[in-house]
């Protein structure tokens, strides 16, 4: 029940998977967002709902991870008065002792960062502790770091705090180690009538407070029974009835518009309807186009020489919906999960999808953890032009899409983009990533091609052969499923029968029974050519052994966008000449 990297989901009381270091750390400062906002929001006179602390204990090594850093920078800034981390400072690590790696002055570095600190000198010391707590409670204004200095293996004879780090002090030692602290050597695992009865003291104390705030609630709810309902429904993970009555239907329109333009519409259409919507990005809003708009920015209140109006006019609020979490992706991916972890709110974390590789811990702890996280992650190509390679992806795609529990998809166009906002809202048991273009693209004529509903599938046809089975199949996501079309226009043309499949996400059509992922790829036509901005691992699967693919198996280039996509084969015209290529050769088997 207790493995020592325990698991949110598993063992009652773990409330998030922190094994990787300093993971746990940027949850806590999550978790401490959510307690203010949702005090802030829901509370009133009388009636303190949330009303609570957060505690970490963290590590030399949670401290060492820069996540840690960049969490703690904003903590202090944001001025989280109710989160508490307990620093157990046992001067250890696994190969060495901190005075050979981590030589700094941690209690200055975190003064630095706007922290209360408290140095305790004996980890033994109950009542310093106690003391230590009390006045990181009645700090208000900033997060509090409690340093503890204790010892690994304490009471062992030979104190070899080195081997107790790395693996368990043995059958042998531990006796020795009672004998030397004075503990009865049987029976081997001994709990004191007066401790065990210390703890079960809790019992009547918790269902005392329980009963209390059981009381305060009912009383909440007749006062405040709108109010009431939110919050309930928020901590249930719901979506309130009309959530999505605002979401626009896109004309047709040949320019179109860039996927994150219409991502933006359709968030602020949702978010006056849906509270729980909350989130930011790692500082480009101006961008990634996910600010909610006169919806307030979390921050404390200001001080006298600070600005008092928000990026959007919103006005700055412990009760604002926009978080900055500032150049710190890695931080924010840690922070959203803590939110989600807390409950009450469907976080979203956005950046350009390059920069998923500052974030690809806590976004597969994500979806080992089964966290409700949306991920909008823009700029998805190597059509984002003159930026050059450093900022245009190309192997980031068949990454994340081999993370298990996590949903990646690629809309097409403004409709489809609309759907997968659905889809993300709407699922509850994983993280949903939304990978969304820079670039205009164009919005498709839905009374000649299929429904952008079909993006739940995963797959779909978007538009088949005419009056005849198709011979051949391309297969398309995102801002190529414009180039398909076009290609297949002029293959239609020249004779032949061509079926065009959007595939916004792998994930969805592979949670498909096989008769309905035959339905869309049928097996018995090989020739299948797959067109994405992208490294080719992974597409074997749907292209199989007859079928090729036009992807991206070089880093990018600094050139306008047209000129990038033109030199790296991403035209109509090379589109049908590989098509055709694959038209002409034999049949297997």
């Amino acid at each position: 029940m207790t493995p020592g990297h325990p698991e949110r989901g598993i063992a009652p009381g773990v409330e998030a998977t922190t094994g990787p270091l300093g993971q746990g750390f940027g949850n806590g400062v999550g978790m401490a967002i959510a307690e203010a906002y949702l005090a802030a929001r829901c509370n009133r006179p009388g009636f303190e709902i949330v009303n609570h602390f957060t505690y970490g204990l963290v590590s030399d090594g949670d401290l060492m991870e820069g996540v840690a850093s960049e969490a703690a920078s904003l903590a202090g800034h944001l001025r989280l008065g109710k989160l508490t981390c307990l620093y157990d400072d046992n001067h250890v690590t696994l190969a060495a002792g901190t005075d050979i790696t981590f030589t700094e002055d941690r209690a200055r570095r975190f003064n630095a960062y706007g922290w209360h600190t408290v140095t305790v000198a004996d980890g033994n010391d109950l009542t310093a502790i106690d003391a230590a707590l009390r006045a990181a409670r009645a700090e208000t204004a900033r997060p509090s770091l409690i340093l503890v200095r204790t010892h690994i293996g304490y009471g062992s004879p030979e104190q070899d705090t080195f081997k107790a780090h790395g693996s368990p002090l043995g059958a042998a030692d531990v006796r020795k180690t009672k004998q030397c602290l004075g503990w009865p050597i049987e029976p081997d695992f001994l709990i004191p009538g007066e401790a065990l009865a210390h703890m079960r003291e809790a019992i009547m104390r918790g269902a005392h407070d329980e009963s209390a705030w059981n009381e305060r609630v009912s009383g909440y709810t007749r006062a405040f029974p709108m109010l009431s309902a939110e919050l309930h429904g928020r901590l249930r993970d719901e979506l309130p009835p009309g959530w999505d009555a605002q979401i626009p239907v896109f004309p047709t329109d040949a320019k179109g518009i860039a996927t994150r333009e219409a991502s933006a519409k359709v968030m602020n259409a949702i978010a006056p309807k849906l509270p729980a919507l909350t989130g930011g990005s790692a500082d480009l809003d101006p961008s990634t186009k996910t600010a909610l708009k006169g919806l307030g920015d979390f921050n404390p209140p200001p001080t006298s020489n600070e600005d008092t109006q928000g990026s959007d006019g919103g006005g700055w609020s412990p009760s604002g919906r926009n978080l900055h979490f500032g150049v710190r992706e890695h931080a924010m991916g840690a922070i959203v999960n803590g939110l989600a972890a807390h409950g009450g709110f469907i976080p979203y974390g956005a950046t350009f999808l390059i920069f998923s590789d500052y974030m690809r811990p806590p976004i597969r702890l994500a979806a080992l953890m089964r966290l409700h996280v949306v991920h909008v992650f823009t700029h998805d190509s190597i059509a984002l032009g003159e930026d050059g390679p450093t900022h245009q992806p190309v192997e980031q795609l068949a990454n994340l899409r081999a993370v298990p529990n996590l949903i990646v998809i690629r809309p097409g166009d403004a409709n489809e983009t609309a759907v997968a906002w659905r889809v993300a809202l709407e699922t509850r048991d994983r993280p949903i990533m939304l990978v969304l273009t820079r670039q205009d693209l164009p919005t498709l004529d839905r009374t000649r091609y299929a429904a952008a509903d079909g993006l739940r599938r995963g797959a779909y046809i978007l538009s088949d052969a005419q009056n005849a089975a198709p011979e051949l199949i391309l297969i398309a996501s995102g801002s190529e499923i414009a180039l398909i079309v076009a290609a297949a226009e002029r293959l239609q043309a020249q004779g032949i029968a061509v079926r065009c499949v959007s595939m916004p996400s792998w994930e969805l059509f592979e949670a498909l029974s096989q008769a309905e992922r035959d339905a869309v790829l049928p097996p018995a036509i090989g020739a299948r050519l797959a067109v994405e901005l992208g490294v080719r691992q992974g597409w074997d699967r749907y292209i199989g052994a007859r079928g090729d693919m036009l992807g991206v198996n070089r880093f990018g280039a600094s050139a306008p966008a047209e000129i990038v996509l033109r030199e790296y084969g991403f035209t109509v015209d090379n589109v049908c000449v590989r098509a055709q290529a694959l038209l002409a050769r034999p049949a297997i088997g």
